[in-house]
């Protein structure tokens, strides 16, 4: 009788499981499919090979081996995620459950504090690379904080390089920015932008840049947008509808000094392709913040060198906003999955400076980013 009763009660929950949809292999698989736990994004190397990461809690994990692993743990239906961050970032819209279950999966009761898992890293331990290698495009907004407006529209403060290597660049016989700090009509005037190419610009965490021999390098801290799918001739309010997450990105800009030609003639002043664009004067990572996770218009924002505080503002001090941005670029070109938009700086950087103050080797410039992450840039002396 007591075996029948037994037989009985597993039948029932059987067909239980059956007319709600589920096998019993599922009948375990009820993890989240929502975003209730935090992660970040990453492109890293261990031993040899690069690899995806998903970091929740502080531990960093190999997000293949993640998903085959909760898979397996769960009983849940294959679901395939691309080994490369931009595929990744293209198929978000098909995948997003998937990793959402992997984050809150792993991230509840001690998990990630299993040393047997082969696939768990400690972030301290791997060398981080550029988030993604390389986006079609590397966009930058110019002056685009109140507060650095302001301090780079004020008359030269001296010893900033020769006349004519104005702008971005700093330079003599005028403003320290060679523009001046207005009051903008953010619906009716366009923000300016420049563009970096992203195969010569963009290096990993941890990488040196190459200061030339006497030319004045600068450093700049930026909210960097990450695209999520091809957006063209965008609206104020769709336009946020297009951004996967966001990082960190280091606008390096050289100031003019003695190493410098002078500038053509027929174009005196500002040269932004000269300031802006030199090879390897966009190191990028190491994280990217699906947005899902983050405030992006209220993030403290800073740059430190050697240790030493040098800009501190936040995110709120934007002239234009993510939105009309966005809407003036798509005006423009079509943005793609991957594509990065960086948002302009803060006050506080070292051509503004009485007198100014710009880096040398040996140097290590630190941009943190509430929320994101710490971008670390060492300076040396270019071969």
């Amino acid at each position: 009788m007591k075996h029948q009763m037994r037989f009985s009660l597993i039948m029932a929950v059987f067909i239980g499981l059956m007319l709600t949809g589920l096998s019993p292999g599922t009948a375990r698989a009820q993890v989240s499919d929502q975003p209730d736990t935090p992660f970040k994004l990453a492109t890293f190397e261990v031993s040899g090979m690069i690899r995806i990461g998903m970091e929740v809690q502080n531990k960093l994990m190999d997000l293949n081996g993640a998903n085959a692993y909760v898979t397996k743990q769960l009983g849940l239906h294959i679901v395939s995620i691309p080994d490369e961050m931009r595929t990744l970032i293209e198929r978000y819209g098909a995948i997003s459950n998937r990793m959402y279950q992997i984050a809150n999966y792993m991230g509840a009761g001690n998990r990630l504090a299993d040393k047997n898992l082969g696939f768990v890293f400690d972030p301290e331990r791997v060398s981080f690379k550029a988030p993604i290698k390389y986006p079609y495009n590397l966009l930058a907004a110019a002056a685009n904080y109140k507060s650095h407006a302001e301090e780079m529209s004020g008359p030269p403060s001296g010893g900033g390089g020769q006349s004519g290597q104005g702008g971005p660049p700093g330079g003599g016989g005028g403003p320290r920015g060679g523009f001046a700090a207005v009051e903008v009509d953010v619906d009716n005037e366009d923000p300016h932008f420049f563009a970096k190419s992203p195969r010569s610009s963009i290096i990993d965490p941890g990488a040196p840049f190459y200061i030339p021999k006497d030319i004045n390098i600068d450093w700049e801290a930026e909210l960097a947008i990450i695209i999520g799918k091809p957006g063209l001739n965008l609206t104020l309010e769709n336009a946020h509808d297009y951004v996967f997450g966001y990082s960190i990105i280091y606008d390096v800009s050289r100031r003019g000094g003695t190493g410098r030609r002078p500038a053509n003639r027929m174009f005196p002043g500002v040269n932004w392709f000269r300031g802006k664009s030199s090879d390897r004067a966009a190191p990028f990572g190491p994280y990217i913040v699906p947005k899902e996770f983050i405030k992006h218009d209220n993030l403290k924002i800073m740059t430190r060198v050697n240790g030493v505080t040098k800009q501190n503002g936040n995110t709120m001090d934007m002239i234009y906003d993510e939105a009309h941005m966005i809407r003036f670029l798509t005006s423009v070109l079509t943005l793609y999955p991957g594509d990065v938009i960086a948002t302009g700086t803060p006050d506080g950087v070292g051509r503004a400076r009485n007198p100014p103050e710009y880096l040398k080797p040996g140097d290590v410039v630190e941009i943190e980013i509430e929320g994101i992450g710490i971008l670390r840039t060492p300076m040396e002396a270019a071969p």
